[in-house]
């Protein structure tokens, strides 16, 4: 029988850095998913998880035949090719930049996550839901941040409503 330390037990990884990661991935998720935005908290969950469990392995096999630093190369390549999938050009505007932004920097706070920055990985999380929510009302309540492709965007936004 299983001893209930053994039960839940995952070492060598960390529950504090798992719910670490789905928090971070929940705040920014959370304001994604409200304002129907794609990348929403199930899907920021998994890539700041993924991220984090991809490198803590990477850490664990340090010096046999992994090096961490091209682990963290091949999620930021493979975390750039998700993104650029949520990427569309329509009618002269590319949609989607700010989703696959946003796919990006979840990534890098699964990277801080396995690197024991966890408090960090917290606060950069509201900096980046300041920053995604700071920016759309601004775009919303000024001429000059609503011009150009933000204009293009929008346009195109109306035109699609029924």
């Amino acid at each position: 029988m299983f001893t209930l330390h053994e039960l839940f037990s995952i070492e060598p990884y960390s529950w504090p850095a798992i719910f670490t990661a789905i928090f971070c991935a929940t705040i920014i998720g959370l304001e994604r998913q409200l304002r129907g935005k794609p990348v929403g908290i199930r899907t920021s969950s998994l890539i700041v998880l993924g991220t984090y469990l991809f490198l803590a392995t990477a850490f664990l096999l340090e010096g046999t035949i992994v090096d961490p630093s091209r682990v963290v190369g091949q999620v930021i390549t493979g975390i750039g090719f998700l993104g650029a999938g949520v990427m569309l050009a329509k009618d002269g505007a590319v949609v989607g930049v700010t989703s696959a932004a946003t796919i990006w920097v979840l990534a890098a706070i699964g990277v801080m996550i396995a690197t024991d920055h966890l408090v960090e990985a917290v606060k950069l999380s509201f900096v980046v839901v300041l920053i995604l929510w700071g920016v759309d009302l601004l775009e919303e309540n000024t001429r000059a941040f609503s011009r150009g492709v933000h204009a293009k965007v929008q346009n195109f936004k109306s035109r699609r409503k029924p």
